[in-house]
This record gives structure tokens, C-alpha cells and sequence, in this order.
């Protein structure tokens, strides 16, 4: 953010950029399309899936967590439950959005296993190379949606417990494609259309790995 020389106001909340624009005088213009893709994957994978069905609870208070709580925050405005699992983060990277937006309330623990057994939303906002979260999902609601926003592997072990429990999951290959087209229509003028078969393409590239 501190490269660019402007950066918008949905990329000022979230407190991170993940598209660069380069202007016709060379100067660069920074915002945040990685919301647009969480959303976006959950719209195609899930597509019965609604923001106000229950509570929400988002672990990670990194760029991509904040994205997430971001989108969240654009379909309902209350039931958002937010916090930093890695003690070692800086209280300058837990705090983020909530700081912008009131409406969110940070919770020290959020944990499935602890959220009232009515939870609907439980989002785990992880890099694939980071070790997996100990969670325990026994108190999970049988009608919860796991979400995972990395894909590399396509099923983290947070979306396998969740699935073993029959609940229903959601990775983050989607959210990858998602916020693509809105990159891509800043910086072409075309808007893509992300579709089943440039899924399975990239699936197939991930499994080849």
C-alpha cells in the first residue's frame, strides 16, 4: 500500500491491496478485489448459501481474513465473530478492519467448538504452508458451511475434519478465480467468466503438483 499512489477506500478498510493499476501518466492505483472473489466462490459453490443464516466466524486477521470479513460485512451487519489465532502477529495486523468498521466484534478465542451449536458460517483464513489449526469441530453445527480461503492442497485439514463430519466445505481455488475478472476488466477492459472447465483446469494443475 505504501508503494502506490493511491489506494481506494475498500482496500483502506481491509487494510491490504491485492490489484495494481498503472495509469495512462504512470502512476499507480491500488485496490482490493480479493472480497469480490471469497463471494464469489461461495455464490458458485454453495449457491444456496446466506450471509444472515447464522453467525459467522472468521480465524485470521491477515490481508486475506480481513478481505473475507470485509465481504461478510457487505451482506449482513451483525453476527461476525473475528480474531488472530498466531500470538506472534503484531497488534497493528490483528486490529485491521474493526477498526474502521464498529460493527465487527473481535473475540480473543474464536473457535468452532465454541460458537453456540446454531453456527452456520465457520471461515478459516490460513496459508497453505502454515501449520493446520488444533480446532476441535465436535460442537459444529451439522448444517454449518467450512470455508477455507487457500487451495494449495484443494482440501486443508480443516475442510477434511469438516467434511468428515458431513458438513458442507468450500476452498479457496475459487476465490482465486473470482477476483480475477473485476483485475482483468481494470486492466483490459475485459471482464472474464470464470466457468466449471477453467476450474477443473486449474484443480488439475494443483493435483499434478
Amino acid at each position: 500500500m505504501t508503494i502506490v499512489d493511491e489506494v481506494d477506500d475498500t482496500a483502506k478498510k481491509i487494510g491490504a491491496i491485492s490489484c495494481i493499476v498503472v495509469r495512462e501518466d504512470g502512476s499507480l492505483f491500488g485496490t482490493n478485489n480479493d472480497w469480490l472473489g471469497f463471494l464469489g466462490n461461495l455464490k458458485h459453490q454453495q449457491p444456496d448459501w446466506r450471509a444472515d443464516a447464522g453467525p459467522c466466524t472468521v480465524i485470521g486477521a491477515g490481508g486475506g481474513g480481513r478481505a473475507v470479513i470485509y465481504g461478510l460485512l457487505a451482506r449482513r451487519r451483525q453476527g461476525i465473530t473475528a480474531g488472530e489465532p498466531d500470538p506472534g502477529k503484531s497488534r497493528e495486523d490483528r486490529r485491521g478492519i474493526w477498526r474502521t468498521d464498529h460493527r465487527l466484534p473481535l473475540g480473543r478465542t474464536p473457535c468452532a467448538a465454541r460458537r453456540r451449536d446454531d453456527s452456520r458460517q465457520c471461515h478459516q483464513s490460513r496459508h497453505g504452508w502454515r501449520s493446520a489449526l488444533d480446532i476441535n469441530l465436535d460442537k459444529l453445527s451439522p448444517t454449518a458451511l467450512a470455508a477455507d480461503i487457500i487451495y494449495t492442497p484443494l482440501e486443508s485439514p480443516f475442510l477434511a475434519a469438516a467434511a468428515e463430519r458431513q458438513n458442507k466445505t468450500v476452498n479457496g481455488l475459487g476465490m482465486l478465480l473470482f477476483q480475477g475478472p473485476p483485475a482483468w476488466k481494470r486492466w483490459f477492459g475485459v471482464e472474464p467468466t470464470v466457468t466449471d472447465e477453467l476450474r477443473a483446469i486449474m484443480e488439475k494443475s494443483i493435483l499434478a503438483d
